[in-house]
């Protein structure tokens, strides 16, 4: 609390110097003194302790004063013109309205604002461009855009006239594209800096705390650390239940039915991905709606629900299609793949996998799935006796899956591998890859 205190005495200070060095230049352009500025509503001296950043005036005094020098009273006070302001707050507005409508056009409407929150000279309104374009970015695939423009947020955040939870959230933002950068232990690293900063805050952010937290375990999950990630999605549902926020608790149960999911609780993760597919719905989000409805699809096939499975791949499929979100799209073409190849339609398991890899082309950000559906187009060739070309799907998944960092995902790769040298007869690559796979699945702890 003393440290909250303190950046807000500096940063009072600091706009109250920039703030008495724009009233002495007006009012030198004026061709006024401080007496004459004065008038008889103020002495000399207090107008010369504005000057020099000692007093910061009510917004009364700086209504009074703008009269006197004939300006605008937000321009004395910020720097800049009340309109021109307004101005740009409702370009900024309009665009985050756009990027959470899943508008495609949000990344062109934030696009030449970053200029002109720069002209203003306004961090928070610079770092409000920047992080609104960064995620515009984000959505249309272009992560390494995003990155450079979070960074720069992330540098402007550093100065006294931001509060932690403000550090705290770009922060988030910025973890986010570095996870889905699969840069993992930056993304970890990142996390766990911005919760920090959120809990010393001592500001009320338990949604911000609850979506940090919700991130964060998908590290975790990376990492097969599954009662980390199990720890934090449980701080994230009890949070988010707190603030009554329908995003941040789509969020949690979202990750807590990845978690269920893959620890074998099936039922259990239907259910939170249920839930979490509820508050998505009533926020009318349907990108999550379809991505819920496409692992809803996955889990109702693990649990025996063949046709229900099949008939929700195709809702997520129809859902993703209509949004123009050609990658979602191609992970419920992808899981519909899956649901053939176990079922024995290898043909049809081909045919889908080839769809989803054109769908998928260029995602950085969906490599487990490019890798899921080499790994499924594999096995379907496999089945087929096309073993040349069986092989070639199985490096390309095992390529995929090196970029993700997943020795889970990798192992699965190794133990096609595996089969397929099986197939051929080579029964000693077959033993040395399965060993591999069966190595890498090892919890190791130290």
């Amino acid at each position: 609390m003393r440290e909250t205190a303190s950046r807000t005495a500096r940063r009072t200070s600091t706009e109250g110097v920039r703030l008495g060095e724009r009233l002495r230049q007006l009012r030198v352009a004026a061709g006024l003194t401080q007496s004459e500025l004065a008038g008889d509503r103020f002495s000399k001296e207090y107008v010369s302790q504005i000057e020099r950043g000692k007093t910061r005036p009510t917004e009364g005094t700086i209504e009074w004063l703008a009269d006197r020098l004939g300006v605008d009273a937000g321009f004395l006070a910020s720097g800049v013109a009340t309109d021109e302001r307004t101005r740009l707050e409702g370009a900024l507005s309009r665009a985050e309205a756009w990027y959470e409508a899943e508008d495609e056009e949000a990344a062109a409407a934030f696009e030449p604002l970053g200029a002109a929150a720069r002209a203003t000279g306004l961090p928070e309104l610079q770092v409000r461009a920047l992080v609104g374009s960064g995620l515009a970015k984000m959505r249309i695939g272009d992560h390494r855009g995003a990155v450079e423009l979070l960074n720069e947020a992330r540098a402007i955040s550093e100065a006294e006239s931001f509060s932690d939870v403000e550090r705290a959230d770009v922060l988030l933002r910025l973890g986010g594209c570095r996870y889905q950068l699969n840069s993992i232990q930056t993304a970890l690293a990142l996390f766990n800096e911005a919760l920090g900063l959120a809990e010393r805050s001592g500001l009320p952010c338990d949604a911000l705390k609850a979506n940090i937290l919700s991130w964060r375990s998908r590290c975790w999950q990376r990492q097969r650390d599954f009662e980390a990630a199990r720890d934090d999605v449980e701080q994230a549902i009890e949070l988010s239940r707190g603030v009554e926020d329908l995003r941040t608790i789509g969020a949690a149960y979202f990750q807590a039915s990845l978690i269920a999911d893959r620890e074998g609780h099936w039922v259990l993760a239907r259910n939170y991905a249920e839930r979490a597919r509820e508050a998505y719905g009533e926020l009318a989000d349907r990108v999550h709606v379809s991505q819920l409805t496409n692992n809803l699809g996955g889990l109702n096939f693990l649990l025996g629900n063949t046709d229900q499975a099949v008939e929700l791949l195709k809702e997520s499929f129809a859902i993703a299609l209509d949004l123009g979100r050609d990658a979602d799209a191609g992970r419920a073409v992808s899981s519909l793949a899956q649901v053939h190849l176990r079922t024995g339609d290898n043909e049809q398991a081909e045919e889908q996998a080839r769809h989803a890899l054109q769908l998928l082309e260029g995602r950085v950000d969906y490599v487990d799935e490019v890798g899921s559906a080499q790994l499924v187009l594999g096995r379907s060739l496999l089945e087929q006796g096309r073993l040349d070309e069986a092989e070639t799907a199985f490096l390309a998944a095992e390529a995929c899956f090196g970029e993700l960092g997943s020795g889970s995902h990798r192992a699965a790769a190794w133990v096609a591998r595996g089969d397929l040298a099986t197939r051929r007869g080579d029964h000693e690559r077959a033993a040395e890859l399965y060993r591999t796979a069966a190595e890498a699945l090892q919890d190791v702890r130290f």
